[in-house]
């Protein structure tokens, strides 16, 4: 089914707002408040995201779930625990996903971000591997960050570290893509050849 894309002004900003307003009420009030806006974000930019292109991307729903899950069991608890802990609990979800799909040899890359491009298989299970060992490498640093700097600096790496590291690394698959890159025109003359040659 075809999804309106939206202008990328648009996304980044359902992406990056949470993240923002997390920052800002962390630096005017705490960390409490600060997750309780988290939460009122995420969900207003899932609403957002829905209102405009009529679908949200899986990768958006389950951090959303996260969220407030992990969210509500901080101010619950009034532990602060749990939201850091949020990132180790996703970045460690999509790694486990990833990589427990290569190993029945399926990619799940594609539905997870909600791409548009076409990839060979060979393309599809090296960008997954990449991706899956990326968000390994992304738990492993929030869990030292968390645990070992002040709860402002974390606040700051997720707003501001986060997103340019993830941007960096995203950019920096452009080459394996464009390598492998299957164009369904061609994808659809092959098939319709080999449809010709079983018919023969």
């Amino acid at each position: 089914m075809d999804k309106t894309q939206p202008h990328p002004l648009f996304k980044l900003a359902t992406e990056l707002g949470p993240l923002i307003v997390f920052f800002v009420v962390n630096a005017k009030f705490n960390l409490f408040a600060a997750t309780g806006a988290f939460m009122v974000a995420i969900v207003a930019a899932m609403i957002a995201s829905y209102v405009v292109t009529k679908h949200v991307p899986l990768m958006a729903i389950v951090t959303g779930i996260v969220v407030l899950v992990f969210g509500t069991l901080t101010l619950v608890l009034h532990d602060e625990t749990f939201i850091k802990l949020k990132p180790t609990i996703i970045y460690g979800l999509f790694a486990a996903v990833l990589g427990g799909g290569l190993l029945f040899n399926r990619s799940f890359i594609a539905i997870m971000f909600d791409q548009m491009f076409n990839l060979t298989p060979a393309g599809w299970r090296i960008l997954t591997f990449r991706w899956a060992l990326f968000f390994a490498v992304m738990a492993v640093l929030n869990e030292i960050i968390w645990r070992t700097q002040s709860t402002d600096f974390w606040v700051g790496f997720k707003a501001f570290g986060v997103v340019p590291l993830t941007m960096i690394f995203a950019i920096a698959q452009m080459p394996l893509i464009k390598r492998y890159h299957q164009d369904p025109a061609s994808l659809e003359a092959s098939d319709a050849a080999e449809g010709d040659v079983s018919k023969g």
